[in-house]
């Protein structure tokens, strides 16, 4: 197997062609955190009626605990999604550079691995998008109204 020579412009290009997916694993990192404050704030309301269930049973909060549960369950997966997202961009990436130190053709796989990361991209935030229609349910729900004077 020959050593190629890699020249500066070829690193160069290689460089420019990373930037974009790049950019997209930065917006997939904020993504990442937006939903794991949205499930951290989830595990704390489910552990404080949990516990107010030790003491009493209480149907309002299993109705509520049953709703964080719906919650949780639609963030991990768009969280998983979004991982995973992020997981292909990376390989992009490192295809990228592969692709041309060893001149092997890996465009159609990079190209087919960009759609499946867009596709889990598009995932997680319907997923977020439900969790959110359902906190915002949930909410509307419980609201107290005003009392006629």
């Amino acid at each position: 197997m020959a050593i190629m020579n890699i020249q500066t412009g070829d690193i160069g290009h290689i460089i420019q062609l990373a930037i974009a997916p790049v950019f997209l694993l930065s917006g997939v990192c904020t993504n990442l955190i937006v939903l794991t404050n949205r499930l951290a704030r989830i595990i704390d309301r489910s552990r404080v009626l949990e516990d107010r269930l030790d003491v009493a049973y209480s149907d309002p909060y299993l109705n509520e605990l049953d709703v964080l549960y719906r919650r949780s369950h639609l963030i991990n997966m768009s969280i998983f999604l979004s991982t995973a997202c992020g997981l292909f961009v990376c390989l992009i990436v490192a295809m990228l550079f592969l692709g041309d130190i060893t001149n092997f053709s890996l465009d159609k796989y990079i190209a087919g691995m960009f759609v499946v990361a867009v596709i889990c991209l598009v995932g997680s935030f319907v997923a977020l998008l439900r969790e959110i229609f359902i906190a915002s349910a949930a909410m509307r729900s419980h609201r107290h109204k005003r009392r006629e004077r």
